[in-house]
């Protein structure tokens, strides 16, 4: 198998950057405005970004558990800064949602983009290892995507956002990936400190979005009890993916 090059790590890095916006594909066959659908929804993103913190803070503990802690805390501490941001920012507007609905797609696709960064670092960093690393690592990145791609729609369709625009927006919150690879390849020794810290602020930040945002609304329009076993059944069949691959 041939070394790995510049342009191998970004074209890989881009596809998994382009297999997050096919998460939002089976939101074509399904009505998701009612807000029954809207709580469901919620708990579903809910389970999968609750998975992918766990694997998130694994992951970084690898490499420093230390700074994977540290990561974590910055992460919550940067997920409420931009919410009180948001709070006072006045009405905004972003695929056809507006004011708090805009608020909240904001947020999620920041909280996915923040982990696309450490994604991105993990692509190059992998690849410095050797080819056959950077492949596995690129396709198991690439299928976690895709339910986070879905997390994105789930929040983004039923406030009013078309299925086209969640998944272009799905895979703008990765572009970092391939932006990142490259120089993470080219300069391991320096971009592998960041990772765990990269990672634990992602987690940091969707965990706090979950618990603060996606349950309390899903429970506003649903019972408890539903949201949490989809939400529960949902983190099961992302862990079952990790579990596979």
């Amino acid at each position: 198998m041939p070394d790995p090059t510049v342009l191998l790590v970004f074209a890989a890095a881009m596809i998994t950057a382009l297999a997050t916006g096919l998460g939002a594909l089976p939101l074509l066959a399904a009505r998701v405005r009612e807000g029954s659908w809207q709580a469901i929804g919620n708990a579903v993103a809910a389970g999968l970004m609750i998975a992918a913190s766990v694997s998130l803070v694994q992951e970084g503990y690898e490499f420093s558990a230390g700074r994977t802690l540290i990561g974590i805390v910055a992460g919550l501490g940067g997920i409420m800064l931009a919410k009180r941001w948001l709070d006072g920012s006045g009405d905004l507007s972003i695929a056809n949602a507006q004011g708090a609905d805009a608020a909240k797609i904001v947020l999620i696709v920041g909280v996915m983009t923040i982990h696309s960064f450490a994604e991105g670092i993990g692509v190059g960093v992998a690849y410095g290892g050797g080819r056959e690393l950077g492949d596995f690592i690129t396709i198991a990145i690439a299928l976690h995507n895709v339910p986070e791609g879905l997390a994105i729609a789930l929040i983004m369709v039923p406030r009013g956002a078309s299925v086209f625009s969640a998944a272009m927006w799905s895979i703008f919150s990765s572009l970092p990936q391939p932006l990142l690879a490259v120089p993470a390849f080219l300069f391991v020794l320096a971009f592998e400190p960041w990772l765990p810290f990269g990672l634990g602020l992602a987690a940091g930040a969707m965990l706090w979005m979950v618990l603060a945002e996606l349950l309390p609304e899903a429970n506003r329009s649903a019972r408890p009890q539903t949201t949490a076993a989809v939400a529960t059944l949902a983190f099961a069949a992302m862990m079952g993916v990790t579990l596979l691959i």
